[in-house]
């Protein structure tokens, strides 16, 4: 699969206005929005804000770093990073759509001059070699067929010393994925590696591993905490499958139907440019 097919999973069209009727309807106001505003539905991923918290504190950040998000989506992570670290970040997707709507969210958010977004390749960088002082990817490798060329990227454009924190799905042993998830509709585009393979293919690229953590746990709590929060107030009306678009909900049972079947992993998995 082409990467304009990827692109095409992807793209709505009119994802900018969906979000901004969502946090309208979410009791937010539009003229003057917060990071905090966007947090329920610009995180796409597992666990939302928490998981790039936690992700974040393991990068070793210093205020004015130049980091690297490799898959920035609609771009919280990197703003949330600006916000709270001080970084200067800089977001490539392969998603046109979702770089315009993350610059037009980082403008009316007053986050402009510490972060901005490109339309690139994870496995063609656009950067020089050891530019950033770290890099980050969320639920992004699933798509890149090249391992190699995303993990060797990654290392060239860090600093030596630099870290790269990749938090992914993994391939388990429970049976075969069950498709349509958000990542893909059928399979066709969607290349999951083992833990012991996504690991070595890092080794291959230079990369020194630090940690490899299983999320699972993390992420079942955080499922109990959802459903107690629904039982409490309703549907939300912010969240991440707002970006899933058509079939939302159907591929949100079947990514946690995969993850406690033992069909994906989620894994985090820490790792230095020596």
């Amino acid at each position: 699969m082409t990467n304009s097919d990827i692109e095409g999973h992807y793209s709505r069209g009119d994802l900018y206005q969906a979000i901004l009727d969502a946090l309208a309807a979410a009791g937010k106001d539009i003229a003057h929005l917060t990071p905090q505003d966007l947090e329920l539905v610009d995180h796409f991923h597992g666990r939302g804000v928490a998981a790039t918290a936690e992700m974040a504190a393991t990068l070793e950040l210093s205020k004015g770093d130049q980091v690297l998000d490799i898959g920035s989506g609609v771009g919280g992570p990197a703003r949330f990073l600006a916000m709270t670290h001080g970084c200067q970040v800089v977001g490539i997707d392969l998603t046109a759509e979702f770089c315009v709507v993350a610059e037009r969210l980082t403008q009316a958010v007053g986050l402009a001059d510490k972060v901005r977004f490109e339309q690139a390749s994870a496995t063609a960088l656009p950067f020089d070699d050891g530019r950033f002082h770290a890099a980050y990817s969320q639920n992004v490798s699933m798509n890149v067929a090249d391992k190699a060329a995303m993990f060797g990227e990654a290392f060239r454009v860090l600093r030596p010393g630099g870290v790269f924190a990749l938090s992914e799905l993994a391939l388990g042993d429970g049976g075969a994925v069950i498709y349509p998830t958000p990542w893909s509709s059928d399979g066709v585009h969607s290349y999951l590696l083992t833990e012991a393979d996504t690991v070595a293919a890092l080794e291959q690229a230079g990369f020194e591993i630090v940690s490899v953590k299983d999320n699972i746990a993390a992420i079942r709590q955080f499922r109990q905490e959802q459903r107690e929060l629904v039982a409490r107030d309703g549907p939300p009306k912010l969240g991440a499958f707002i970006l899933m678009g058509e079939g939302a909900e159907e591929k949100g049972r079947n990514t946690a139907r995969n993850l406690e079947e033992g069909r994906t992993r989620a894994i985090e998995i820490l790792c230095r440019r020596t």
